[in-house]
C-alpha cells in the first residue's frame, strides 16, 4: 500500500526520519542515560525500536502503559512518572511480569503504593511546574515513610515540563539552575541512586540527572521543531482537500484527530486560519483541487498519536509497516 491511497486522515510517520532521530538521541544519551516517555507514541511496537537502539527502561504516563509495555516484553524497568491512587490498578501493575517503579509524593499515595503490592517508588518533587510533586524540603520525611512502609526508594524525580518549549535556549538554561537546585537538595535528603528529570525540550542541558525522560525526540512536531533541536518532524497526520475557493482551502483534519494545545498545526507552505472538529481550513499552496493530499504536522504529538488507532510507517511513499497505537486510554 502506497501513502496517496490511505483512508484519511491517517497518521504517517517517515521510516527514515524516525530511524535518524533515534540513532542521534542514542549517541547523546545511550544505554541507561536515556528512560524514553512513552506517552509520547503509545505505540510499543515504536518502543521496541527504541529499545532496539539500547534504551531499554522507560518512563510512562499512565497503568496501561506499565501494564502494556510488560505484555510486550519491555518490562526490564518501567517507571509510573504519575500519581495513582487506584489500588486495583496499582496491583495490576505490581503483577506484571516487570519491574516497575511509581512516583508518589504524598502519604496518600505512599500508603496506596505499599498496600498494593508495590516494591519500589520514586520520590516525586515539585520543581517549578504547579502539576504533581512534593515540596523538596519534604522529600526526605516522604522517603523515611516509605521506606517504613515497607518500600524501597529508588531516589527522585521531578518534571520541568513549563520549561520544555522555552523559545531561547539560554533561558532555559537559566531557569533550569532552580530545577537543578531543586533535585539535588531533595535527592541529599532522599538517597537512592535514581535522579529522573527532563525531557526532548532540555534533553542535553542536566548536570545532576542520572537519566533523561525525553520521548517527543522521536517523532518532534512544531512546538519543538521551533527550538533548532537535532531532531526532524517525522510524524505528519496526511489528509485530503475536500474543499477549495480562491481565497482558501480545507482538508479533513481537525480537532477530533489533531493535538491542539500547543496551538494551530502547519502544512509547509501554507498559513493555517483555523481548525474545527473536523475540518483545517489554510491559504497559500497554488495549484489546490479538491482530492489533493496535503500533510499536516501537529503541533503537540503526544494527545495527537492518542487519537489514532494506527500509525503508518512508509518510507518513499510506501507503507512497509502499520503499528497498532496500543497503549491508549488509562
Amino acid at each position: 500500500m502506497f501513502v496517496d491511497e490511505l483512508p484519511t486522515p491517517a497518521l504517517v510517520i517517515d521510516a527514515d526520519a524516525l530511524e535518524r532521530n533515534l540513532a542521534t538521541m542514542a549517541a547523546a544519551l545511550p544505554g541507561a542515560r536515556l528512560r524514553p516517555h512513552v506517552k509520547a507514541h503509545k505505540c510499543t511496537a515504536l518502543a521496541a525500536e527504541q529499545a532496539r537502539h539500547g534504551h531499554r527502561a522507560f518512563t510512562c504516563a499512565t497503568p496501561r502503559e506499565v501494564v502494556g509495555m510488560a505484555a510486550a516484553g519491555l518490562g526490564d524497568d518501567l517507571l509510573l512518572a504519575n500519581e495513582v491512587l487506584d489500588r486495583d490498578r496499582l496491583r495490576a501493575m505490581a503483577l506484571c511480569d516487570a519491574r516497575v517503579t511509581v512516583a508518589v509524593d504524598s502519604e496518600a499515595t505512599v500508603e496506596a503504593a505499599a498496600a498494593s503490592g508495590i516494591g519500589e517508588v520514586l520520590i516525586d518533587v515539585n520543581v517549578g511546574l504547579p502539576r504533581c510533586g512534593c515540596r523538596p524540603d519534604d522529600a526526605g520525611r516522604l522517603a523515611d515513610l516509605a521506606r517504613a512502609s515497607g518500600l524501597e526508594v529508588r531516589g527522585v524525580m521531578g518534571y520541568e515540563g513549563h520549561l520544555m518549549i522555552v523559545d531561547d535556549r539560554d533561558e532555559r538554561v537559566r531557569r533550569l539552575v532552580d530545577v537543578t537546585g531543586a533535585l539535588a537538595a531533595a535527592h541529599a535528603a532522599v538517597g537512592g541512586d535514581v535522579v529522573s528529570t527532563g525531557g526532548t525540550g532540555t534533553f542535553d542541558l542536566h548536570s545532576v540527572a542520572t537519566e533523561v525522560q525525553a520521548g517527543s525526540y522521536a517523532l518532534m512536531d512544531t512546538a519543538y521543531a521551533k527550538l533548532g533541536l537535532p531532531f526532524e518532524q517525522a510524524l505528519s497526520l496526511v489528509c485530503t482537500v475536500v474543499s477549495v475557493t480562491p481565497q482558501w482551502a480545507v482538508c479533513d483534519a481537525g480537532l477530533k484527530s489533531l493535538g491542539m494545545d500547543h496551538g494551530n498545526p502547519g502544512i509547509d507552505g501554507a498559513t493555517v486560519w483555523f481548525c474545527s472538529d473536523e475540518h483545517v481550513t489554510f491559504s497559500g499552496l497554488d495549484g489546490l483541487a479538491a482530492g489533493r493530499r496535503v500533510a499536516v504536522r501537529p503541533a503537540h504529538v503526544d494527545p495527537t498519536m492518542a487519537l489514532h488507532e494506527v500509525v503508518h510507517l512508509a518510507r518513499d511513499g510506501e507503507v512497509v509497516e502499520v503499528w497498532p497505537v496500543d497503549l491508549r486510554g488509562w
